[in-house]
């Protein structure tokens, strides 16, 4: 590390108002393409991308970087507001975000929202600044077992986002990896599942089954309530939690965030993954887990502290190692080979001159994110006292919308409505709809590198438990499983 190429790298960043120009747009943008359900920071990057071919190397990549850093943070407000998750990764930050809303609420949960995820943030840049090298080199040694085992590690936290009755969880889980079984076999390209539909080839697609279990299903339910239930008017004072309110959460914000910078550092897990593992760990070492669901501060630390994390982790091993974390950094990789940069060992020993201005963004980015983000958080909050009848036709078209712009197919609209009927009876019978979604983003994980596993060991199931990292993260999910069962059920009896 060359702290005088990085102090260099600040005052380029930070003297330069084209630079700070630049962030500050990406930051903004990402912020509206993140709260807009079913418009991910992936799509927001790469409908800019175009818009970066005639800037300069350092500036289009800052702006890209403010758009990522702003749609993980963006979808947080909607999923808080409207329990529509803006991102897949603020689908953890809605179990407690909303019902903080219906409480009235929704202003000081935007607040809590922005300071973790400019905490997280901050932490998941530094961390990539200063132990790039040495975090890539342990993501490099995932395999298939390391990642089956992470997916059971993540899958393990059903427990905690299972509610009342962990049964029920379990079965919303199953049917959430039944719906990952449609569409090609991941290793042997047989179709299963499909019932003739050349659309199913493809499988269900994550964002129309997103925006079905927390969009449409929420339409339906303001359907049915419209006259009967009154409108909720947000207080849109005291957004900015108190110094008391921090201090309460400041534990569970870094130890989130941390979280979260390692998983995005693993190649292919992503912000997602990051939310639901830091909501789960979050609830598990609580003095009050029984309060998790139900509209509580730490429950929206947690997932923001670690999906904003997952950003610097992510960019990790993109730029260390030329293996993209994420999609975004999928697209961040075409970005920077677009502008001639090779990601990989050689682009720190030859473009230091672009690796410092990217690392001294991501933290300024942070500090626009806390200062937008408080700014609008009462802008935001006012978006719930718009009437019931006003606000679900918006919400239902945003719906239609965003399940329809993922792949331009009505065929996903339909989908989505119908997986949205599911998730209104299945939550009209008290099944919860977050197992699902758990089950949507680690099954495929799950099922392809199990197998992977098993063809690899020929066949050999104690493979998982020969490798140190693997046998560490089963461990650690029974553990888990475990002691946060007991924990629970201890609280729900002393709250009976």
């Amino acid at each position: 590390m060359d702290f005088g190429f990085l102090y260099h790298a600040f005052g380029t960043v930070m003297l330069n108002p084209m630079n700070f120009f630049f962030v500050f747009i990406g930051l903004t943008a990402g912020i509206m393409v993140g709260a807009l359900p079913g418009l991910t920071a992936t799509m927001g990057c790469a409908l800019l991308i175009p818009f970066t071919f005639g800037l300069p190397p350092v500036q289009g990549l800052l702006m890209l970087l403010g758009i990522f850093c702003g749609g993980i943070y963006g979808g947080s407000i909607s999923a808080i507001l409207i329990r529509i998750p803006g991102t897949p990764s603020a689908a953890a930050t809605l179990l407690d975000g909303y019902p903080l809303c219906q409480k009235g609420m929704g202003g000081k949960a935007i607040g809590m929202s922005t300071v973790a995820s400019f905490m997280g943030g901050t932490t998941g840049a530094l961390v990539m600044t200063f132990l790039s090298p040495q975090i890539a080199r342990v993501g490099l040694r995932f395999g298939p077992p390391e990642f089956f085992a992470l997916a059971i590690f993540g899958l393990g936290m059903i427990i905690t986002i299972s509610g009342r009755s962990l049964l029920k969880g379990i079965i919303s889980c199953l049917f959430g990896l039944l719906i990952t079984t449609i569409g090609f076999d991941p290793l042997s390209g047989v179709p299963r599942f499909t019932f003739g539909s050349r659309d199913l080839l493809g499988g269900v697609t994550f964002i129309p089954a997103l925006i079905g279990l927390f969009g449409y299903a929420q339409v339906f339910r303001n359907i049915e309530k419209m006259q009967i239930v009154p409108a909720v008017k947000a207080k849109v004072e005291n957004i900015l939690p108190t110094l008391k309110e921090i201090r309460s959460v400041l534990k569970t914000i870094f130890k989130s965030a941390l979280m979260g910078t390692f998983i995005g550092s693993i190649p292919g897990t992503g912000c997602d993954i990051a939310a639901f593992v830091a909501y789960g760990e979050a609830k598990r070492t609580s003095k009050h887990p029984e309060k998790f669901g139900t509209g509580i501060l730490e429950g929206v630390a947690a997932p923001e502290a670690a999906n904003n994390g997952a950003t610097g982790g992510a960019m990790i091993p993109m730029l260390t190692l030329g293996v993209p974390g994420d999609a975004v950094t999928a697209v961040l990789l075409g970005a920077l080979t677009l502008h001639g940069l090779q990601p990989g060992p050689l682009l720190f020993r030859d473009h230091l001159d672009v690796i410092y201005p990217i690392f001294a963004g991501m933290i300024m980015a942070q500090f626009i994110l806390l200062i937008v983000g408080l700014s609008g958080a009462k802008f935001f909050a006012k978006t719930i006292n718009i009437d019931r009848k006003i606000l679900t036709p918006i919400i239902f078209f945003l719906c239609v919308v965003g399940s329809y712009a993922m792949r331009f197919s009505f065929f996903d609209v339909g989908v989505s409505m119908i997986i949205g009927i599911i998730a209104y009876f299945m939550e009209y019978y008290e099944y919860p709809a977050s197992p699902i979604l758990l089950a949507l983003i680690l099954g495929p994980m799950a099922e392809g590198n199990l197998r992977r596993s098993l063809i690899i060991s020929r066949g050999d199931p104690l493979t998982f438990f020969k490798r140190p990292i693997s046998a560490t993260f089963i461990v650690m999910a029974i553990i888990i499983m475990i002691t946060s069962y007991y924990r629970i059920k201890k609280a729900m009896e002393k709250e009976a």
